[in-house]
């Protein structure tokens, strides 16, 4: 699966939250069907972990500024929260480490 379409599909055509609050907030309330994590997302634990709760967790392998231009943004994403997939296929990632 190209990770980057898939992301941007997401983006464009489903519901998804960026940034560390927003996404942690979101799986808090159990709205989040998946977590993308950066490899340098300020959060130790959450780099670490495989779910937050009961969501799922995808280890992006590169920075906060590369998953930011996956997305097609200009600025760096550490975390982004997957709410509604759309017609994405995100939600297919493995997600195990």
């Amino acid at each position: 699966m190209d990770i980057a379409h898939a992301l941007k599909l997401a983006l464009s055509t489903g519901r998804v939250k960026v940034g560390l609050e927003e996404s942690l907030a979101s799986a808090r309330a159990r709205e989040a069907k998946l977590l993308i994590v950066s490899s340098t997302c300020p959060d130790a634990e959450l780099r670490k972990a495989k779910k937050s709760g009961e969501v799922p967790i995808y280890h992006y392998e590169g920075n906060a500024a590369e998953l930011g231009a996956a997305c097609g943004k200009p600025f760096p994403i550490s975390t982004l929260a997957v709410i509604d997939a759309g017609t994405s296929a995100i939600l297919s990632v493995e997600t195990a480490a």
